[in-house]
């Protein structure tokens, strides 16, 4: 068998490299309508972006926690179980971002974390009221973004129904940076938590530590790996959330982002770990209905809606036969 410090390292690093490809994943989630708008030059929002997901990525450990110890039984996961899981939910990311699908880097994790613990120690290993607390986040905050992303783009129309186009868009096109910075603040404060339980967990199991704890450099490598993944980018995606779903102008887009951040850094401090890419597409979708609901592309929202429901029993079946696959070729052998 091999050395289980070699594997806690092997953990640490792929949780890094994870890091890193959900930053790149989901760029699009907190710059993609200011672009499409032309409130920010693609260059300006990725640095504004790369800082503020560092910055959220400090701001606090409710979600790792959330992660490490609220979704399998710490005692029963093995450095295995956790590498299967990073190793499936980083396949799963790659293959979406190669097709431009905006599917969650967090459900593809969490669940991935749930199969690999089943192939390793049965079901008795999952904690249902994590569990479910996850299901409910997957299925109201889309819902919850929806509506909120209709009412308040509602309250702004009526708001500046008697002011001139020009001073709209004036005005507009520079709260958009207000609440760009805003959505990537926040994306960073809830999904770069989730690598840190991950490293976490892995660190509990190998100590042998009584209780669970995030140390800072933990934060500090998260914050950075998901800060040089966003620097790098994710074209593809971006297309999708800021064009191919419904046309925006500022005005949409500063409702989109405000709704979906705030839907998002509430979750951030209770510990729920919800999907950004979740949040932010359906908050687009909320406020291009309230434009008319022939705006909205659905047939694209339909895509990505199939894809979120894809995900979960993919990546749990992809990690748990990871899982048994290293057991039986490499540990075994």
């Amino acid at each position: 068998m091999p050395d289980t410090y070699f594997l806690l390292l092997c953990v640490i690093l792929l949780a890094l490299v994870f890091d890193f490809i959900n930053g790149f994943h989901d760029t699009a989630t907190a710059i993609a309508t200011s672009v499409s708008t032309r409130a920010l030059t693609p260059k300006k929002a990725i640095i504004m972006a790369t800082i503020l997901n560092m910055v959220g990525a400090l701001s606090g450990t409710a979600v790792a926690k959330t992660v490490g110890a609220g979704l399998v039984e710490a005692s029963c996961v093995t450095q295995v179980t956790v590498i299967s899981a990073l190793i499936s939910a980083i396949a799963w990311d790659i293959i979406t971002w190669y097709f431009g699908l905006p599917t969650s880097s967090s459900h593809a994790l969490l669940s991935s974390l749930v199969g690999a613990a089943i192939a390793t120690a049965g079901t008795n290993v999952i904690i249902m009221k994590g569990v479910n607390m996850v299901l409910a986040g997957l299925v109201f905050a889309p819902l919850i973004g929806l509506i909120l992303g209709f009412l308040l783009m509602l309250f702004l129309i009526r708001l500046i129904r008697k002011s001139s186009p020009s001073l709209v868009n004036s005005l507009f096109r520079r709260l958009q940076i207000v609440s760009a910075a805003y959505m990537a603040f926040s994306h960073g404060s809830n999904d770069a938590q989730k690598t840190m339980g991950i490293i976490a967990m892995a660190l509990v199991s190998y100590y042998h530590l009584p209780e669970f704890h995030v140390p800072y450099w933990v934060m500090g490598a998260c914050a950075i790996a998901m800060a040089l993944g966003t620097a790098v980018g994710g074209w593809r995606i971006m297309k999708t959330l800021g064009v191919r779903i419904v046309h925006l102008e500022s005005i949409h887009g500063f409702a989109a982002q405000t709704s979906a951040a705030t839907i998002i850094e509430i979750a951030s401090r209770i510990g729920l770990p919800l999907s950004t890419t979740h949040v932010i597409s359906s908050s687009i979708m909320g406020v291009g209905a309230q434009k008319r609901l022939s705006a909205v592309r659905w047939g694209v929202g339909g895509n990505i809606i199939l894809a979120w429901i894809v995900t979960l029993p993919a990546c749990a079946l992809l990690a748990w036969a990871i899982c048994k696959g290293i057991h039986l070729f490499w540990i075994r052998g």
